[in-house]
This record gives structure tokens, sequence and C-alpha cells, in this order.
């Protein structure tokens, strides 16, 4: 069994998280939050990340093509009551995780290199 380096998640970390991460694509899919901010809008779950003692969730998440991306984050934090419940009832856990919201910079870090390797190929 390989060993564990300090500061990466565990196996529960990663497995809880992305749990939670398919509960919540999938009420964002099918419309489940009523909410005027996140109402007909395509919100993209890229990652949660799980604290050690799985009591906070720190949600990672992009509005499709990033657009009014802080008025998602209000109304997905108005709505995470809501969410938490929601996912205390579809995912078996003791107790429910805090979820936090933040915008996924993944993204925009992965068009930033795009752009760089486009420019390099560009000049050759």
């Amino acid at each position: 069994m390989a060993k564990q380096k300090r500061g990466e998640p565990g196996q529960r970390q990663l497995r809880v998280g992305e749990e939670i991460r398919h509960v919540l694509s999938e009420m964002f899919t099918r419309g489940d939050v009523h909410d005027a901010a996140l109402s007909g809008r395509m919100i993209t779950v890229s990652e949660v990340r799980m604290s050690p003692d799985l009591r906070h969730a720190t949600c990672f998440v992009m509005p499709l093509g990033g657009k009014e991306l802080d008025e998602v984050l209000v109304g997905l934090k108005r709505a995470a009551p809501y969410l938490r419940g929601e996912v205390a009832r579809r995912v078996r856990l003791r107790l429910a995780p805090e979820l936090a919201f933040k915008a996924d910079q993944g993204f925009d870090h992965a068009e930033r290199i795009s752009s760089l390797l486009n420019g390099v190929n560009d000049k050759n």
C-alpha cells in the first residue's frame, strides 16, 4: 500500500468529494435549485475538496462561458443551506459538510496555456 504524503487528501476525502460533486452537478443540471441568480444557468462543478475531518467542502464551480460569475457565486452562497441539506440526504455521512463555493480558475489557466502554446506554434 502506498504511503500518503502530508497535505495530500486521503482516499476517503477524494471519494466523498467526488460523491458531493456528482450530487451538485446533477442538481444544477436538473434545475433543482430555485434561486433567481441560478435559474436557467448551466453550472459546472469541476472539483470538490474536502477537509480532513469531512466537515467542510470547497466546491469549485464555473457557469457556462464564465458569464456573470460573481452573481452565480452570490446565488450559490444563498442556496448553500438548501444544497447542504440535499447533500446530506443523498450522500451517507454522519455530518453534512458546510459548503463553500469558489470560482474554478482552472479554465482560465488552461486557456492561458493554450494561447501561449499557440503563440509559440505561430512563430515556427
